[in-house]
């Protein structure tokens, strides 16, 4: 069973619409969403929700009023100002305790909180694990963790050959679980010069975690100087680059219309993305 995550170094450059692509090309695969904070992958996809999961990724701090007596060493001690007139704001509380530990008649609690959900779904092409944190909740990492685990259970279950993971964009936390125990990384980046320069941070963050990554430049032709600076730059630290993607409006028409682009076999940026797909196969293959 092979693990690959597709990653970028900044949002837009096309992650998604190539993971759309890859769920119609892979065969025997499950497909999961690690992008926790912003999910989009099912615009495309479509999932029919099987299982829905609750993610308790950290604690409040809840009040007992009839057990308060107003001393008022809550608010003194919360770092956060999360405290005021006796009351805790919960968008404000950070969980952390401190109110808990010194109120003299255990008034204050921490109980754990709903931060997101996670779910099991079919789609036309098999199995997708996706999820949603909530707004201005904490702990993405953690819930990509267990989308991640839930994912793997389900592969060696039903002896499914891919994993395919669509994983957030940036650098954060998010992103080193979604790479983490990846057998490749596919970055994805756009010939401009935000684009280059996260390209060569998200893959500072593979290298540091012995994750193999190759590169696709995305609407490779908008910019074909900058786009000759990405492949000059990952020749010159043994970088693969699996493939060039033109731009074509009919990529927008598919998403408009909730298709993978793979659905329009004829076109140009279709057959690219077939040889990137089949460039990554023959890797993990050999």
């Amino acid at each position: 069973m092979k693990q690959i995550v597709v990653i970028s170094g900044k949002g837009g450059t096309g992650k998604t619409t190539l993971m759309g692509a890859f769920a119609e090309l892979a065969k025997n695969k499950i497909i999961v969403d690690c992008d926790v904070d912003a999910p989009d992958l099912h615009l495309i996809l479509n999932p029919k929700i099987k299982e829905t999961h609750e993610f308790k990724g950290s604690k409040e701090a809840i009040l007992d009023e009839s057990k308060c007596i107003k001393c008022g060493k809550c608010e003194e001690n919360c770092r956060f100002e999360a405290i005021k007139n006796f009351k805790i704001n919960p968008f404000k509380c950070e969980g952390c305790g401190a109110c808990a530990i010194v109120c003299p008649v255990n008034a204050i609690t921490l109980s754990e909180k709903i931060a997101g959900y996670w779910f099991v779904s079919d789609i036309r092409l098999g199995p997708m694990v996706h999820a949603q944190l909530g707004i201005a909740e904490e702990n993405s990492g953690k819930l990509v963790t267990a989308v991640k685990e839930k994912a793997r259970t389900l592969a060696e279950n039903n002896k499914k050959d891919w994993i395919i993971i669509d994983g957030p964009p940036g650098l954060g936390c998010p992103v080193i679980a979604s790479i983490n125990g990846a057998d490749l990384a596919l970055i994805v980046t756009e010939p401009t010069m935000s684009g280059i320069h996260d390209m060569k941070r998200v893959l500072k963050v593979t290298n540091h975690f012995g994750v193999t990554a190759v590169v696709c430049i995305n609407k490779y032709d908008i910019n074909p100087e900058i786009s000759e600076q990405i492949e000059k730059y990952c020749d010159e630290n043994n970088i693969d680059v699996a493939g060039k993607i033109s731009f074509d409006p009919i990529v927008t028409k598919a998403m408009v219309n909730g298709k993978s682009i793979i659905e329009y076999p004829d076109e140009k940026v279709s057959l690219e993305i077939k040889k990137i797909w089949e460039r990554i196969e023959r890797c993990l293959n050999e």
